[in-house]
């Protein structure tokens, strides 16, 4: 199972009003590199953005959406004090040859500009993820949703 760490600078983004969870377009990024290991670690106060991640390269990457990475079905709800944010599987296939490896998938908010891309979540899978041309990996949420808040 992957371990879920949330992105310090998420937090503040919410209290600032920078994220609409349920209408921006949350999209996953892929790397073969710990966070700790970044040039700036990502999960670190102020460091919370898409260009401080190595992302694999997503030739022969598609996804059952496309190839765009973005997730499809996201939904929001309050109730008794906790927010759930959640949103559909989404099943990534090499096509056109093997893609590159990857452990940790992030999800970003793709609409946020001040700053771009701002990063929510890291999800580490424990160990690399190789596909073959033509395999595929399923990305399966939580089953009480991507996340909660409370």
């Amino acid at each position: 199972m992957a371990t879920f760490t949330k992105i310090n600078d998420f937090l503040e983004g919410i209290c600032e009003q920078a994220h609409n969870l349920s209408a921006d377009a949350l999209t996953i990024a892929l790397t073969n590199t710990a966070p700790g290991s970044e040039a700036s670690n990502p999960t670190a106060s102020g460091n919370g953005i898409l260009t401080n991640i190595t992302q694999i390269s997503y030739t022969n990457y598609s996804d059952d959406l496309g190839t765009d990475r973005v997730c499809e079905g996201t939904t929001s709800n309050e109730a008794g004090g906790t927010y759930t944010l959640d949103t559909n599987n989404i099943q990534i296939t090499a096509s056109g040859g093997a893609l590159a490896t990857f452990e940790w998938l992030y999800l970003f908010n793709d609409t946020s500009t001040s700053p771009a891309d701002q990063l929510i979540g890291v999800w580490d899978h424990g160990s690399g993820i190789t596909l073959a041309s033509g395999e595929s990996a399923t990305i399966t949420w939580n089953a009480s949703g991507v996340f909660t808040i409370s």
